[in-house]
C-alpha cells in the first residue's frame, strides 16, 4: 500500500479530494519501559501520549477493530539486573527479580490507565503469557535468521572483574563513549547512554560497578545479526524515507549519521607518531581538516578499522572513532533473559535485550489476539499486509536500534522465501514482513535540562504530576510542544523552584481552552436548549459558513495527523474552538435581544454542528472530557466515525428525528475539568 502522497501532490491546497490514505489496518506501539522502575514524566510525555493520540485517531478513522496498540514492560537487559542486585544487596529486598519486576511492571500498567492510555494490551517480556508467546517468537525469529545466513558468531573481548570473579553485563561497566563528539560520561559495554554504538574494546576507562576496579577482557562466544553487510540497502531504505511527509528529519538525519564509513579520529598532537607508524595501519585514506583540532582516517570496512585501532593503543596514540555500522549482538550470557536457541551446540545463552525488544510489539500482537479468541496468525495480517502499516512511536536515543537494526532485520528476513507455517513466515497473500513507519521524538527536557534516572536531574515520575494536573491537561500540554521539531523544555509551576507566585503555569495553557472556552460553549448550548426549547436538541440546516469552516479544521487536523505534528493539530483546535466561541457569543446576543427562538434555533443548530465536529476531533486527545459530551448529547459511539465528519448530526447521528432530547445538564457542570489544585480556596 502506498499510504504517502508525493512531496508535489500532498502540497496541494486541502480539499477533499486530496486527503492522506490510512492503511487498512494498523498497529501502533510505545517504546517499552525497563522494569526497573515506575514511569516518569518522559515516558508519558515524551512517547506514550503521542502513541496514544494516533491510536485513538486511527480507530475513530479506520474502526477500532483495525488497530492494536501494543506495548509492554521491558523485563530484562543490565539495567534490570545491576537495580535488583542494588535492591537486594543494600536495602534488604527478600522478593526474586521476577517479583521486582512484576510490581514495576503493575505500577507502570496503572500509571498508563490513569493518564488515558489505551492500549489493547500492555504484556511484559517476562511475565505471564506474554512471555512463553515471547520466548516461541525470539526463538523463531533468530532461528529464520540464522537459516537465511544472516548471523555470524563472534569471539569478542567482554568485561570481567577479576575481583569476584564474574563477567560485566552491559550496566555493570561504565567508562566514556568512545565515538568522536560524544561528551556522555555514561558509556557501557557496547553504547553510551545517548545510544552510540561501538566495540566493547572501545570503551574508554573502564571501571567495575562492582568493585570500583578496572576490569580486564576476556573473549566470549556470541551471536551477531550480519548488520554491516546490509550497508547498502539501508543507504537506499534512508534516501527513500527522506521524500515521506510522514517520517521526521530526526529519523532520517540520524540514520544517516550511522551509515558513514568506518573512521577514527586522531588529535593533531599525534600526528608525527601517526606518521611514524601508519604503514602499520590497514588501507586507509588520511582526510586533512586545517581548522579543526583532530585529523581522520577512513577505511572501507570495520574489521579493518578495528585492527588500526589497536595499532594505535598499542602506540599510546589517543583516538576516537566515529558512528559506523558494527555487528549487531543478539546474544549474551546473563542468566536473567529470554533464552536464546542452541544453533552450533554452543553452551546455553540468552538473547540480549535490544534484540528482542524490536520484536517484541510482535508477540504482543499475538498475544493480544490470543487473548480475544483470535488466532496468533492473524498477526501477519497487520505487520506483513501491504494493506497494513505498523508506526512506532519512540524517542531519538533509540533510532540507531528501531531505524537502522530493525529494518536491516526486516529487510534480512524479506530477502528470502519465507513461506511456510511457522510464526515468523509471511502471510502468502499478504507479500513480505512491512517495514514499520518511526515517529521519533526529540527530548522532553526538565526545568531546560536533560533528565535521567541514572543523572543528576531526576525526573518526576509520571503519577506524581496528576497530583497538580489532570491527565487531559497533560495530554493537551505535552501535545503541543513540538517534540517532532526540537528538544523542549517541561516546565510545572508547581515543580519549578524559581517560579514566581503570581507567573503563570505553562502547563495548564493549553487545557484551559477547554476547561474554559469550550466548556463555556457547551454548557451555554446546553442551558438555553433547556431553558427556551425544553432541553432538546433543535434539527436544521447548519450554515453553508459554519459547515465550511468545519471542513476546513477538519481536513487541516487531518492533514497534521498523518505528518505526526501534533503541535498544529492543537493549533487548529485552538482556532476552531475560538471562532465557534466568537460565532456563538454574537449569534446568542442577537437572538436573546430579538427574544427570537427561531433566531435561537439557527445559532444553536450551528453551534451544535461546531460543538460536535470539535468534539469528534478531540476525542483522541481528551477521551474523558469528550465521551462525556458524547453521554450528554445522548447519541452513540458511531459519533466517533469519520465516515461521517463532515456532516451535520442531524443527517446519521440524528437521522430520522424530528427532535432529540439531551441529557439534563446541572449548573456549572464541566466537561473539561480543572485539577482542585488550580483552584483559588481563599
Amino acid at each position: 500500500m502506498d499510504n504517502n502522497s508525493s512531496g508535489k501532490d500532498y502540497k496541494k491546497k486541502i480539499s477533499r479530494d486530496n486527503r492522506p490514505r490510512f492503511p487498512e489496518k494498523a498497529v501502533i506501539t510505545g517504546g517499552m519501559p525497563y522494569g526497573n522502575k515506575q514511569l516518569h514524566f518522559g515516558h508519558v510525555g515524551g512517547v506514550f501520549v503521542f502513541a496514544d493520540v494516533f491510536a485513538r485517531f486511527l480507530r475513530d478513522r479506520i474502526g477500532s477493530e483495525n488497530v492494536i496498540f501494543v506495548s509492554g514492560t521491558d523485563c530484562y537487559g543490565s539495567p534490570i539486573a545491576e537495580s535488583y542486585r542494588k535492591l537486594s544487596e543494600e536495602q534488604g529486598y527478600t522478593g526474586t527479580i521476577k517479583d521486582f519486576v512484576s510490581d514495576n511492571h503493575e505500577s507502570q500498567k496503572k500509571t498508563l490507565e490513569d493518564y488515558g492510555i489505551s492500549l489493547n494490551l500492555f504484556g511484559a517480556s517476562g511475565l505471564g503469557r506474554t512471555a512463553e508467546i515471547h520466548n516461541e517468537v525470539s526463538d523463531k525469529f533468530i532461528r529464520k535468521l540464522y537459516e537465511n545466513g544472516q548471523l555470524q558468531k563472534i569471539s569478542t573481548a567482554q568485561f570481567y572483574d577479576e575481583k569476584v570473579g564474574t563477567f560485566l553485563n552491559g550496566r555493570q561497566v561504565v567508562g566514556k563513549c568512545p565515538v568522536q563528539g560524544c561528551q556522555s560520561e555514561k558509556g557501557y559495554a557496547d553504547e553510551c547512554d545517548l545510544g552510540h554504538q561501538y566495540m566493547p574494546q572501545d570503551l574508554i576507562d573502564p571501571k567495575s560497578t562492582l568493585t570500583g576496579e578496572k576490569p580486564v577482557m576476556k573473549n566470549v562466544d556470541n551471536w551477531y545479526f550480519k548488520l554491516t553487510d546490509h550497508l547498502d540497502i539501508l543507504r537506499e531504505y534512508a534516501e527513500d524515507i527522506k521524500n515521506r511527509e510522514d517520517v521526521r528529519q530526526v529519523v532520517c538525519k540520524t540514520i544517516g549519521e550511522f551509515l558513514e564509513p568506518p573512521v577514527i579520529y586522531i588529535m593533531n598532537d599525534f600526528r608525527d607518531k601517526y606518521e611514524e607508524l601508519k604503514d602499520r595501519l590497514e588501507n586507509h585514506e588520511l582526510i586533512e581538516e586545517p581548522k579543526k583540532t583532530s585529523f581522520t582516517i577512513a577505511f572501507k570496512t570495520l574489521p579493518e578499522r578495528e585492527k588500526s585501532c589497536a595499532v594505535l593503543s598499542e602506540a599510546g596514540i589517543r583516538f576516537r572513532t566515529g558512528k559506523t555500522l558494527v555487528p549487531f549482538r543478539l546474544t549474551g550470557n546473563i542468566d536473567w533473559g529470554v533464552p536464546a536457541p542452541v544453533l552450533e551446540g554452543e553452551e546455553p545463552l540468552t538473547v540480549w535485550v535490544w534484540p528482542e525488544s524490536l520484536w517484541a510489539p510482535i508477540s504482543f500482537t499475538q498475544a493480544y489476539l490470543e487473548s480475544q479468541g483470535r488466532s496468533r496468525e492473524e498477526w501477519r495480517d497487520y505487520w506483513c499486509s501491504d494493506k497494513a502499516q505498523v508506526y512506532q512511536f519512540i524517542g531519538q536515543d533509540n533510532i540507531y536500534f528501531y531505524g537502522v537494526a530493525e529494518m536491516a532485520m526486516f529487510m534480512a528476513l524479506q530477502k528470502q522465501d519465507l513461506q511456510g507455517k511457522d510464526a515468523l513466515s509471511v502471510h502468502p497473500e499478504n507479500g513480505e514482513l512491512q517495514l514499520p513507519v518511526l515517529v521519533a521524538n526529540h527530548h522532553i527536557l526538565f526545568l531546560d535540562k536533560k533528565a535521567s534516572s541514572s543523572g543528576a536531574v531526576k525526573p518526576p515520575m509520571a503519577a506524581d504530576l496528576l497530583n497538580y494536573y489532570t491527565p487531559e491537561q497533560l495530554r493537551m500540554h505535552f501535545l503541543s510542544l513540538g517534540l517532532g521539531m526540537r528538544s523542549v523544555s517541561f516546565q510545572p509551576k508547581p515543580l519549578n523552584p524559581t517560579a514566581k507566585p503570581d507567573d503563570s503555569d505553562p502547563v495548564t495553557k493549553e487545557g484551559f481552552l477547554l476547561s474554559n472556552v469550550f466548556n463555556r460553549i457547551i454548557r451555554t448550548c446546553f442551558y438555553d436548549a433547556q431553558k427556551f426549547l425544553d432541553g432538546k436538541i433543535p434539527v436544521g440546516a447548519v450554515d453553508e459558513d459554519i459547515l465550511a469552516e468545519s471542513e476546513k479544521a477538519v481536513l487541516e487536523y487531518e492533514r497534521f495527523m498523518y505528518k505526526f505534528e501534533f503541535h498544529q493539530v492543537t493549533y487548529v483546535l485552538d482556532s476552531y474552538i475560538r471562532k465557534a466561541s466568537k460565532y456563538m457569543a454574537k449569534a446568542k446576543a442577537e437572538a436573546d435581544k430579538a427574544d427570537d427562538n427561531e433566531l435561537r434555533k439557527k445559532w444553536l443548530v450551528n453551534v451544535f454542528h461546531m460543538i460536535k465536529t470539535a468534539a469528534v476531533l478531540l476525542h483522541p486527545i481528551a477521551p474523558f472530557g469528550t465521551e462525556m459530551v458524547r453521554e450528554y448529547l445522548k447519541v452513540g459511539e458511531d459519533i466517533w466515525n469519520w465516515d461521517h465528519i463532515f456532516d451535520p448530526m442531524s443527517e446519521n447521528i440524528l437521522a430520522g428525528e424530528t427532535e432529540h432530547e439531551l441529557k439534563f445538564l446541572e449548573p456549572r457542570v464541566d466537561f473539561f475539568k480543572r485539577h482542585e489544585s488550580q483552584f483559588d480556596t481563599k
